[in-house]
């Protein structure tokens, strides 16, 4: 995935925790458990303690989790089969 990233055109961008958190709705916690599970990408080391995760790579473990959902059975939405 990374060479993907490091190949693309668009800009390199850094989030942070609380990013991550709000984009994905995942728990500090559930994070970095499956961080260690190799299911969600690594943080990078900024330094002093400090890490952020590749904007692009979150986004695609959101599109993968998106793609692995089933589709809606015919005639149903995506909001009636949430509720």
């Amino acid at each position: 995935m990374s060479d993907n990233i490091l190949a693309s055109p668009k800009p390199l961008v850094f989030i942070r925790m609380p990013e991550v958190r709000r984009r994905t709705g995942l728990s500090k916690t559930t994070i970095y458990k499956r961080i260690h599970e190799r299911t969600f990408p690594a943080a990078v080391p900024l330094g002093d303690g400090m890490v952020a995760w590749v904007e692009a790579e979150v986004d695609a473990w959101q599109a993968d989790r998106l793609a692995e959902r089933s589709p809606p059975a015919p005639g149903e939405t995506d909001l009636a089969k949430a509720a």
